[in-house]
């Protein structure tokens, strides 16, 4: 198959990195890719670095007819057979070409938020797409829902976890408790998000102070983003400076995920299957989240994990006493996230799904 990857979200976070992994998974298997993204957005260098043809493109909604007219000349150019798009902009702009053009279309949704009802959902997800992939099975209701989709045309396809890009150092790893005062017996709680307010880490905090007595108890928060400097001052506020550790963005975060004993992810929103949880529980950590879109997926209630509600940092204390006074516990959750995570989230299974989704309605062979 000839696939080209459209992207107009200009930035670089779990999205982007689903689009460029899944890109080279593809590319593996023997489809030719090209990718049409957000000029000086945030995936453009690292798809040009990866060896990828690159089209960087204005998405500007008031460029909506010459950024039609581009993508059409990109797709003659290339010979394309299938447009996968990701975010609004380009969902509108290539999915029409692509319906002009007579084109399979892909449209993959990331987020969890709610999609807008009536004529706005009806065309972009299903008069402008084939088919509609999401990365959490209750989007995949919502769209149906909501797009009056059917079933045949929507689908849950999670970023997987591919094992041979889990690398961790034993030496980084006691390096990294070390640096956070961490004695062997001491139990590490923490959480690797980009630093947004629906990320729930006001709730962490709260959790923090609520145990803050709890001397055996040591908090970090892994990763950066645009609410960093916020949240560095409510710890501050709540007088958490020594019991909180923020490290900033990790380009190499797997063995501060093996050196936490509990992993929290407390969103409030917008999640899809998360990568962070993924990557804990294949490292068999116990898990501590919200139920708030495809976290429910991984941290399963009293299998993998404990689930509270949004907004509770109460039942957040609760959750990581339990586990904290329980070794045993812990490796029990730890060790089924671990099987999950084999049995339903490999990154094989995620460019499996893909490829029935890009063939579904047009029989493409791998050398074509």
């Amino acid at each position: 198959m000839k696939i080209l990857y459209t992207e107009s979200s200009p930035g670089w976070g779990g999205q982007e990195i689903r689009i460029l992994r899944e890109a080279e998974g593809m590319r593996k298997r023997g489809h030719e890719v090209t990718m049409a993204i957000q000029k000086g957005g945030g995936l453009v260098e690292p798809a040009q670095q990866s060896g990828f043809t690159v089209y960087e493109l204005d998405f500007r909604k008031a460029r909506f007819i010459p950024l039609c007219l581009e993508i059409a000349q990109i797709v003659r150019k290339n010979k394309i057979q299938v447009i996968n798009t990701h975010s609004s902009v380009d969902a509108w702009s290539a999915g029409l070409v692509g319906k002009l053009m007579a084109l399979h279309v892909v449209r993959t949704r990331h987020l969890s938020t709610a999609v807008k009802g009536g004529i706005h959902g009806y065309l972009l997800y299903n008069f402008l797409a084939d088919q509609v992939v999401t990365t959490c099975a209750e989007v995949v209701e919502m769209l149906k829902k909501s797009a009056r989709l059917e079933s045949d045309r929507c689908s849950s396809v999670p970023t997987g976890i591919d094992p041979s890009k889990v690398e961790v150092d034993p030496t980084e790893v006691a390096a990294f408790r070390d640096k956070l005062g961490a004695k062997p017996s001491d139990i590490v709680v923490g959480t690797l998000c980009v630093l947004r307010g629906w990320k729930g880490i006001a709730d962490m905090l709260a959790a923090a102070k609520i145990l803050e007595n709890r001397e055996d108890i040591k908090w970090v928060v892994v990763g950066s983003g645009a609410s960093e400097d916020y949240f560095k001052g409510e710890c501050k506020r709540l007088g958490l400076e020594k019991k909180v550790v923020f490290t900033g963005h990790l380009s190499k975060p797997f063995s501060a995920l093996q050196a936490f004993d509990i992993f929290t992810l407390l969103s409030l929103g917008h999640e899809g299957v998360s990568q962070a949880s993924l990557q804990a529980a294949y490292l068999k950590k116990p898990l501590v989240t919200t139920s708030t879109g495809g976290l429910k997926e991984v941290c399963l209630p009293d299998r993998t994990g404990i689930i509270v509600d949004c907004c509770a940092p109460d039942q957040v204390a609760q959750a990581i006493l339990r586990l904290a006074q329980s070794p045993e516990l812990r490796l029990q959750f730890g060790a089924e996230a671990h099987r999950l995570v084999e049995s339903s989230f490999l990154f094989e299974q995620t460019l499996d799904a893909m490829e029935e989704a890009f063939a579904q309605r047009r029989s493409f062979s791998r050398t074509d």
